[in-house]
């Protein structure tokens, strides 16, 4: 039984099938009226007293604990604010400054490239022998010696949703005299995460997948709470300042996760954001991810029943997979896109990856059903060898 479906909370357009929430999350009900007041009686009315009146400038602090709620983070360790990218950055620079002796920052192929743009950007900026390593996501454990100085891993695969032992690739990254920093794109708002148990130093992540704050929202930065006021922000930005309103010339980092936060609060993103977060008041990740994996495991049977086309390119194991289920097939694109105008809607990723993402708030076993009979169809037919269906969009 599907203990947190709670579908009457969102706005979900008749007849389709949501399998993308891994991508970006369906609107809340309630966020449209929350941003009308933001902007009607907050900002229309208040002007520059929002700041104050408001409560705008403590948003990010506010909603940060709402976030680390959901990924075992203690109150006033997390801080929203920018981009994720903006995130990775901010804790690569962080944890290398905490190990100077080393030069190494190591991560996994399976990673976002983004996380590893980032990467390659310090240490080209960096100069001085900085070098970022990369081995296959099955030869992370044992690639982790005593010369790097942080391991970044995103702990669920975009791909495929293979999913990393936190707990205990963090252990060894300590044991080597690492930093470990973990990307929570994928996890956040999808599987338990007990970042206080795993004890690693930093944690990234968005906002706009699981946990439905809308295109562009702000993403998230945890700093262990016993490292908050040591870790040096690269990017010292006026809002992590101790006093910005003293105006001081010179940067003076402000106390604990307030200095991880850089530039003006995106206000509007964050009042959606901080509605959303409404949803999971009184959900229990643990209800989350059983309710998950029910709908995972019923599709997977089901394709592999009804449609042989598709072979299956996430882990069979579900304890080892996040919230999302990937096929591979030769014309991906063009299969996902006849989905997509049938009203099934999920995403792609080159070369060959058909994903789909399962949200139990608001996926239940019949739309799974509903889906797998159209992606029968779509394949028994070979309703995707359109040449429509194989122009390319910008986004896939």
């Amino acid at each position: 039984m599907n203990k947190v479906l709670k579908k009457e909370h969102f706005i979900l357009p008749e007849g389709v099938i949501y399998l993308d929430g891994n991508s970006l999350g369906p609107m809340p009900k309630t966020v449209p009226q929350r941003l009308g007041g933001v902007m009607t009686e907050e900002w229309a009315q208040m002007l520059i007293r929002g700041w104050n009146k408001a409560g705008w400038m403590a948003m990010p602090s506010g909603v940060g604990d709402a976030v680390g709620r959901l990924i075992g983070a203690p109150k006033g360790s997390v801080v929203m604010g920018d981009t994720l990218s903006v995130k990775v950055y901010q804790a690569l620079a962080a944890g290398l400054k905490m190990r100077p002796e080393r030069k190494i920052i190591l991560s996994d192929t399976g990673n976002f490239p983004s996380d590893l743009y980032m990467a390659e950007g310090l240490v080209g900026l960096l100069g001085q022998g900085y070098e970022l390593r990369t081995v296959a996501p099955e030869e992370v454990a044992e690639a982790i010696g005593d010369d790097i100085a942080v391991v970044m891993l995103t702990e669920v695969d975009y791909r495929t949703g293979r999913k990393h032992d936190m707990k205990t690739i963090t252990e060894l990254a300590h044991a080597a005299g690492a930093v470990m920093v973990w990307d929570l794109a994928h996890s956040a708002g999808a599987i338990p995460v007990d970042l206080a148990a795993s004890n690693c130093e930093f944690a990234v992540g968005c906002t706009y997948k699981y946990l439905n704050g809308g295109p562009g929202a702000p993403a998230f930065i945890y700093i262990r709470p016993d490292l908050a006021d040591a870790a040096q922000p690269a990017l010292s930005g006026w809002l992590g300042h101790d006093s910005p309103f003293d105006f001081d010339l010179n940067y003076r980092p402000a106390k604990g996760i307030e200095r991880m936060r850089v530039g003006t609060p995106p206000v509007l993103q964050m009042a959606a954001l901080e509605e959303a977060m409404k949803v999971w008041e009184g959900v229990d990740m643990a209800d989350v991810r059983a309710a998950s994996i029910a709908l995972q495991e019923q599709f997977i049977a089901e394709v592999e029943r009804d449609v042989p086309q598709l072979t299956l390119a996430s882990p069979r194991d579900s304890a080892v997979r996040g919230s999302q289920v990937s096929f591979r097939f030769e014309h991906g694109y063009a299969a996902m896109q006849a989905l997509i105008d049938r009203s099934v809607i999920g995403d792609f990723r080159a070369p060959d990856i058909m994903r789909f993402g399962f949200t139990p708030l608001y996926l239940d076993s019949d739309d799974v059903t509903a889906a797998v009979k159209v992606i029968r169809d779509v394949m028994d037919n070979r309703l995707w060898d359109n040449a429509a269906y194989k122009v390319k969009s910008r986004v896939t």
